[in-house]
């Protein structure tokens, strides 16, 4: 287990992968993915559920991004946007661009082109992802054959050779297993292993370590990796744990509430938050500091996406809120450094505090 030391040397909290962003290969200037502005609503019998409200962000080659937030925040939708997966009855407005191509306006065939080639994705549950009537060797075949005309031999082939890509030992008679005969962190490889069979430009891995013990997620992680910079790819990496994405993502969008509320550099998130959520999820992370004591969650749960709270949406959970934030919700701006975006209309009280944790742990403390 790898750790993030703070500016003097102390353990912040406990990582959950023994990467560093030095193991991962920096990403170039090529854009790949450009989001912008990306809304996404789903009209129920009880009211318009505003799941996504105006993500944008730019994707690098070879460049990882992580999407955080607790459950319900965005991440999954704004996600399966990108791949075409979202039902008819979405409402999805802004604009995707992969290689300057838009992907909203494309026609169905050739959106489909682009899904599981070009733009490739590694779901939640592996379990429920993978048919459980055919074999690992036959659903990582159809995922070649789907875009590429070529004998069922070869391309049984090619599966074999990502089965021994991301470390499943005996790949050749693994071919023949079915799901339910491999762990759940052999799932998962292979779900890796269907995302890459096609040498994607993005891979977009949704809670890749969800039910997973620590020691199976740090493999997974560090497979994820090896493989991107085998292909060449970018990764979209949406977590609730900051943990996973310490030591692998170059930069960090994290959502509240259906919208981004803080972007920037990795770093400046850990060391220098500049929106109280972001604090909350910092200060709720087990660590050497808390060993022995309670966690400190952040008190409430996020709102209705169908009924939002006037002003900002964090306000009533929020420590720093007053009636500015009630009445007023702050866009995602610029604060004090370059390239580093939040949503908060208290930033610089944040920036005054050396750990501005301790705005959370001073409630919790005092609640317990």
């Amino acid at each position: 287990m790898g750790e993030i030391l703070d500016s003097h040397g102390d353990n912040r909290l406990d990582v959950h992968v023994g990467l560093t962003l030095d193991d991962v290969r920096p990403p170039s200037d090529e854009e790949i993915l450009r989001v912008e502005d990306l809304t996404v609503e789903f009209p129920t019998d009880d009211g318009v559920v505003h799941a996504v409200r105006g993500v944008s962000y730019v994707l690098h080659q070879r460049e990882v991004l992580g999407i955080v937030g607790e459950s319900g925040s965005g991440k999954s939708v704004s996600s399966m946007a990108v791949m075409g997966l979202l039902p008819r009855t979405a409402r999805i407005s802004g604009r995707i661009f992969f290689r300057g191509e838009d992907v909203l306006a494309l026609p169905q065939r050739r959106r489909r082109d682009l899904r599981g080639k070009k733009i490739a994705m590694v779901f939640q549950d592996p379990m429920t992802a993978l048919n459980p009537v055919f074999t690992i060797g036959d659903q990582l075949a159809e995922a070649v054959l789907a875009h590429e005309l070529m004998p069922r031999k070869q391309a049984l082939g090619r599966a074999r050779e990502m089965l021994d890509l991301v470390g499943i030992p005996q790949a050749e008679a693994r071919l023949r297993a079915y799901p339910h005969e491999f762990s759940g962190g052999m799932r998962q490889r292979a779900m890796i292993a269907m995302a890459v069979i096609n040498n994607p430009d993005v891979i977009i891995a949704d809670e890749p370590t969800t039910a997973l013990d620590v020691t199976v997620q740090a493999q997974i992680l560090e497979k994820l990796i090896e493989v991107k910079d085998a292909v060449n790819a970018a990764i979209v990496l949406i977590t609730h744990d900051l943990g996973v994405i310490a030591g692998m993502a170059h930069k960090v969008l994290v959502m509240y509430a259906g919208k981004p509320v803080e972007v920037a550099d990795t770093d400046a998130i850990f060391y220098s938050p500049r929106m109280p959520y972001t604090a909350g999820l910092l200060g709720s992370m087990p660590s050497t500091d808390t060993t022995g004591h309670r966690l400190r969650p952040i008190k409430g749960a996020p709102p209705s996406l169908i009924n939002l709270p006037s002003g900002c949406p964090f306000s009533p959970r929020c420590p720093l809120a007053d009636e500015e934030c009630v009445t007023r919700e702050p866009d995602l701006a610029l604060t004090d450094a370059l390239d580093h975006r939040a949503a908060c209309h208290h930033w610089p009280k944040m920036k005054a505090v050396e750990d501005p944790t301790v705005f959370f742990r001073a409630e919790s403390e005092i609640q317990g």
